[in-house]
């Protein structure tokens, strides 16, 4: 084998892997068309169910936790989701930052904390049914910048995944098992 040819079937390997590792099926393998739109939309309804799911189960006494004195308590992590999907599924909605659903203070009862994650899930919902592969490259108003629409969009996905995995630990240092891990 040359070394051209030699590098090329490395080159191979290593995507059929790097597909193999991240989930996807190697290309040309698949049985199903997935589009851009219906990735994004796909990974928002798993992360979705993740973190409402986490948020109901921690206690609402252990609301108040933290894990030590300078890291955020639970509530705040909810919050902290919340406040992110109202400025990225807003944006993505046209909502006007005036007109934006108002996060509860940490210290509110789980109730209003979680019913205020819920609300912007809703805004999230409008926001990722109205994604198509037509208009995902729209350039949209996001605070003092402009961004695409699916550049929000996966942008939404992956800060609540990294959310709920902060969510996940604090559920298991509580002792429970995270929604994403129960049988």
């Amino acid at each position: 084998m040359n070394p051209r040819s030699t590098l090329i079937a490395m080159a191979a390997i290593a995507m059929t892997w790097t597909s193999v590792a991240s989930g996807q099926a190697p290309a040309g393998s698949q049985t199903t068309t997935n589009s851009p739109a219906t990735e994004v939309q796909a990974a928002y309804a798993r992360v979705k169910g993740n973190v409402i799911k986490a948020a109901e189960k921690m206690p609402p006494e252990n609301y108040s936790y933290q894990p030590t004195s300078d890291i955020r308590t639970y509530a705040r992590v909810v919050n902290h989701v919340t406040e992110a999907q109202i400025r990225s599924c807003g944006a993505m909605n046209g909502t006007a930052p005036s007109d934006s659903l108002k996060t509860p203070p940490e210290t509110a009862d789980k109730t209003a904390i979680v019913d205020a994650l819920k609300a912007s899930f809703a805004e999230c919902d409008k926001a990722y049914a109205a994604l198509t592969d037509a208009n995902m490259g729209e350039m949209l108003q996001a605070g003092q910048t402009k961004r695409s629409r699916i550049g929000l969009s996966w942008g939404n996905v992956s800060h609540d995944n990294e959310q709920y995995a902060t969510l996940a630990l604090y559920l298991r240092l509580k002792g429970l098992v995270p929604p994403s891990s129960e049988k």
